[in-house]
């Protein structure tokens, strides 16, 4: 195992106290601090701390892919570390947003890069991006559409007579979520403002009114302000997870959690972003069901470990928390591994080397590495791939 060093990212939602408190860095840091990236994706690669300087880490898969992937690794994936393992940091809502499934991303990709006008991509590398957020502090999102005979409620209790479309396509049951999102996310520019206005001034208290007046104040005349009200809002305990596959139409709120996806930064917007939004895209690529309960709840895998099961094998997550009375836990692990501490001090270590993480620091371990054995005290979160 090898210290791994992750970029920030500086996205203008992220928080100013979350990611600068977990690494006992001063609070509140110089700017915000939305994610740490601890992974081998092109757009921000970590590095490995070596004599005479860091590594990035996608330098050293590129160099010996056999001995970092290992064999199963590559036969599945190709020479490359199939996840990518971040802390989130939410101080604002992010962007309205869905993900494409692997086909969807390699069409979506060659089809872009095919182009020559030098317009924004909705596509950056060919994969899909599934993904899990775990949380670490109290986290409000926005997950899959809810029961639409619900929303049609939360919409019509506003009493604008412009929605009622909306209103009777959700009250037409799963049938018309597609009719309803398309009708919000294409209406006339010219007549946003005075929709939203409407539905903000509506005098009407509640949950989804609450929400739809936030969201309006960071993005007003924005028709993704209505949409959100189609989603589950979830409000996650520490350790609660969202599980979020291809086609989920989802947005953060505000929180702090570890999240692990597939390896990709595909990112299909439909609203509430000053980022590039391409609707008919988006509108492609949704799933138009209904997320009865959008909430993974942690299982026990082991003595000190749980897991969040989710159906893909790109990649795995466990929380190992070791103590006095268990010092030493031992994790199953196929090909690379990324080992992320939140709190305490742990060790990590396998055959080749041991090294100790204080919060908010992480370390890379080979797949030649062998087994993995987590000590200390303290709690860490361990990333693989999903292979057994």
């Amino acid at each position: 195992m090898e210290l791994l060093h992750g970029p920030i990212r500086d996205y203008a939602w992220g928080s100013r106290t979350a990611i600068a408190a977990l690494q006992e860095r001063p609070v509140p840091s110089e700017g915000p601090e939305a994610e740490l990236w601890l992974g081998a994706h092109p757009g921000a690669p970590a590095t490995v701390g070596r004599a005479g300087g860091g590594v990035a880490l996608t330098d050293l898969l590129a160099g010996e892919p056999g001995p970092w992937l290992g064999e199963r690794v590559l036969d599945r994936f190709g020479p490359r570390l199939p996840f990518l393992l971040k802390v989130l940091a939410a101080d604002a809502p992010l962007s309205l947003q869905a993900h494409p499934d692997a086909e969807q991303a390699r069409i979506g990709y060659a089809a872009d890069s095919a182009r020559r006008d030098g317009g924004p991509r909705n596509y950056v590398d060919p994969y899909h991006k599934p993904e899990l957020l775990v949380a670490l502090s109290p986290t409000e999102a926005l997950c899959g559409f809810r029961d639409p005979a619900a929303a049609a409620e939360a919409i019509a209790a506003f009493g604008v007579p412009e929605l009622g479309p909306v209103v009777s396509a959700l009250r037409a049951g799963p049938a018309g979520l597609a009719e309803a999102v398309r009708r919000l996310l294409t209406w006339p520019t010219g007549q946003r403002d005075a929709l939203v206005s409407a539905v903000v001034a509506a005098p009407v208290g509640g949950g989804d009114a609450e929400l739809a007046r936030t969201l309006a104040a960071a993005y007003p005349g924005d028709p993704g302000v209505l949409v959100a009200l189609l989603l589950n809002r979830v409000r996650l305990a520490p350790g609660e997870a969202i599980w979020m596959p291809a086609g989920n139409l989802h947005a953060y709120l505000r929180g702090t959690g570890v999240e692990i996806m597939a390896a990709s930064d595909n990112v299909l917007r439909g609203g509430l972003t000053p980022k590039h939004v391409d609707v008919a895209e988006l509108l492609r690529v949704l799933r138009f069901e209904v997320l009865d309960d959008p909430v993974v709840r942690p299982r026990p895998e082991a003595p000190g470990v749980v897991t969040w099961p989710v159906p893909v094998d790109d990649f795995a997550l466990r929380r190992v928390t070791v103590s006095a009375e268990r010092p030493g836990v031992t994790v199953p692990v196929v090909g690379p591994r990324v080992v992320l501490c939140t709190s305490g001090e742990v060790s990590v270590g396998d055959d080749v080397a041991a090294v100790v993480l204080r919060p908010g620091r992480a370390a890379v371990g080979a797949a030649a590495g062998g087994p993995l054995v987590v000590g200390g005290v303290g709690e860490a979160y361990v990333a693989t791939t999903g292979l057994h």
